[in-house]
């Protein structure tokens, strides 16, 4: 397969969602511009790991750079929606973040997981795929992403881990099975 390589330079909409059940969900980065729409397959994990890491960012910025205009990250969760066709380009082995002050945008830096070929084999390395963003889309994307992560299965408080359905195997019932 050929590397691919997008610039979506600005988009005019970012999101992550998901579909599914808890625990079965499928999570997706999306992005459009006037000219295309870009699916990627993400992890609930890279989601939460981007929200943390804009979080972040956006404080950085506003500690850095105190004169830029205020970013606001309201969404409207109807708004956060994905658009079809649901055809990812691939799947996300890493993301990353830039921000480009001469114009004031961030860039969401989309690589793919390596399939495992050698160096040799695969000169172009993984695709990758850039949206660049204002403050608000992104800062609204890692809020919708913080919630969105949220509503997946409830979890044991003490460890963080998924709280599994009556009848399933839970280390946190000894090995015994619930009854419904």
């Amino acid at each position: 397969m050929s590397r691919i390589n997008i610039d979506l330079n600005p988009v005019t909409h970012v999101t992550v969602d998901a579909i599914g059940q808890p625990g079965e969900r499928v999570f997706y980065l999306q992005g459009r511009n006037a000219d295309q729409v870009i699916t990627l397959l993400v992890e609930k994990f890279q989601i939460q790991t981007l929200a943390l890491a804009v979080e972040n960012l956006m404080s950085e910025l506003r500690e850095k750079m105190p004169d830029l205009l205020d970013a606001a990250p309201e969404y409207k969760e109807e708004d956060m929606t994905l658009d079809p066709p649901l055809e990812p380009l691939f799947r996300v082995g890493e993301l990353s973040l830039g921000y480009d002050p001469g114009k004031d945008l961030l860039v969401l830096i989309a690589k793919e997981v390596p399939m495992g070929l050698s160096d040799a084999e695969d000169d172009d390395g993984p695709s990758e795929v850039r949206f660049w963003c204002t403050r608000s889309q992104l800062w609204a994307l890692a809020r919708w992403g913080i919630e969105l992560a949220s509503r997946g299965r409830p979890v044991w408080p003490s460890t963080g881990e998924p709280i599994l359905p009556p009848g399933e195997f839970s280390p946190k019932n000894n090995g015994h099975k619930t009854s419904p």
